[in-house]
């Protein structure tokens, strides 16, 4: 195996996105469009001739080399076309130039680490096999999650297909964004930019959910590839979470996407409460890593702390 470290400059895009294509874990996050849309800058170590590759998003933070895990993007880590053992995963992380003194990079959960050798923390995704029928995959929702859907349906909620992504972001930011300073204005330019770029891909789903009175309660975002369907992001008003919107939106897109071989990933959740609300669709735990390699001095150790506490983490 030859692994090289290439500057974005020296990546070949298109063999870059026909590995992510072609690898048995490719992933949504890791196509070159999406990490030019993400990232400040990113690098790349690449394996032969792409058969294997692993995105470095990079920057340059408090006078030093970082490596980090950009907003929208909850697992990277290496996609490969073949067989990836545990060796294959080390080789790549020891493959990191060391110029990076500081690396917080979230695997995905393909990537089996020695946890002797590596700082890694647990995080935890829910999936959900869409290969079944509708009716067969609601037969494994928790009683009281029927119970939500029995309610919403009896309350004049519908769904729209083609809602505006500007409409459920703005509903995102007048309700739960109010609670979540650190994220930004250029966070959401950089949002709407994923979701345009994959309508205009065709890889996108986009639904809003109104009540009675035509009035948008929740929304959300959805991005299909690499056979998989992924709940990017989602909006939801004080109304919608009174009359159980989410719930409703989640299962409708259950229903129609369901018949297929798809997975649908709920992207997350290390929240308890979260995580219970995917768990009750039925969907299995899915572990994925964080992983620090902290190659700092004390005093850029003690700075990046500080950097890292006010962070937002999405996932």
């Amino acid at each position: 195996m030859e692994i090289r470290y290439l500057k974005n400059h020296e990546i070949d895009k298109v063999k870059w996105d026909a590995c992510i294509s072609k690898s048995f874990n490719g992933i949504i996050y890791a196509y070159s469009w999406y990490l030019d849309i993400v990232c400040e800058d990113w690098d790349a170590l690449i394996d032969e001739d792409y058969l294997r590759v692993f995105p470095l998003p990079v920057k340059r933070k408090f006078g030093t080399n970082l490596i980090y895990q950009p907003f929208f993007t909850q697992q990277l880590g290496v996609i490969s076309q073949n067989i990836l053992t545990q060796e294959v995963v080390t080789e790549f992380l020891n493959a990191i130039p060391k110029t990076f003194n500081y690396i917080e990079i979230q695997l995905n959960n393909f990537n089996k680490v020695d946890q002797a050798k590596f700082e890694i923390k647990p995080f935890l995704n829910h999936e959900l096999d869409l290969i079944n029928s509708y009716e067969n995959i609601k037969k494994k929702y928790t009683e009281n999650l029927k119970r939500k859907l029995k309610k919403t349906a009896e309350s004049g909620l519908f769904i729209n297909i083609n809602s505006s992504p500007d409409e459920i972001i703005k509903l995102f930011i007048n309700n739960k964004g109010k609670l979540i300073p650190q994220l930004k204005e250029s966070d959401y330019i950089t949002l709407r930019r994923i979701i345009y770029t994959a309508i205009h891909r065709g890889i996108a789903q986009v639904y809003g959910v109104y009540d009675s009175r035509n009035i948008l309660c929740a929304g959300g975002f959805f991005l299909v590839s690499n056979r998989k369907i992924t709940f990017l992001f989602s909006g939801l008003s004080k109304e919608g979470k009174e009359t159980n919107s989410m719930a409703f939106l989640l299962d409708q897109v259950i229903k129609i996407n369901s018949n297929q071989h798809l997975t649908f990933d709920f992207e997350g959740s290390n929240d308890p409460g979260l995580a219970k609300f995917y768990k009750s669709f039925g969907s299995k735990e899915i572990i994925y890593y964080n992983l620090i390699i902290n190659r700092l001095h004390l005093i850029y150790k003690i700075g990046l702390k500080l950097w890292r506490i006010s962070k937002l983490k999405l996932s």
